[in-house]
């Protein structure tokens, strides 16, 4: 019988805009993008999508990623994202990635680096899962 899933009754969650996971916790700090990613948010900046692949996109290991001078990400001012209604699947698919939702990794890190873990509205299995499956598999 499969082991049940620590969120299967689901998981509190609201965006609490402290700009934290628009900043690199460790090593990587990559925002990736598909060209629908990079569509979306070349629009929010009225560019071509070949212009602002150019001017704000790398690849690495064949993966499209955004490129900054730092840790944080370039289009983060303050605490706020100056393409949010633009913003690529990575970000809005925050806290769901793959590599969020093992059960030591969500108490001991998530948890206590998002302060939005445990508030808002509950998202079900089935949504959690429906954002986990927009991340490109590694």
């Amino acid at each position: 019988m499969p082991k049940a899933l620590w969120w299967e009754k689901g998981v509190r969650f609201e965006c609490q805009g402290s700009g934290k996971c628009c900043t690199s916790r460790g090593e990587y700090g990559y925002v990736y993008l598909d060209l629908e990613d990079r569509r979306r948010m070349a629009k929010a900046l009225n560019l071509r999508t070949s212009s602002f692949t150019r001017q704000y996109c790398t690849q690495t290991k064949g993966w499209w990623h955004l490129i900054g001078p730092d840790k944080d990400c370039v289009f983060l001012d303050g605490a706020r994202c100056t393409v949010y209604e633009g913003r690529p699947k990575h970000c809005r698919t925050w806290p769901f990635w793959p590599e969020n939702m093992g059960a030591r990794t969500w108490s001991s890190e998530i948890k206590s680096f998002c302060p939005g873990i445990g508030k808002g509205r509950l998202y079900s299995k089935n949504e959690i899962l429906e954002l986990l499956l927009q991340h490109p598999e590694d």
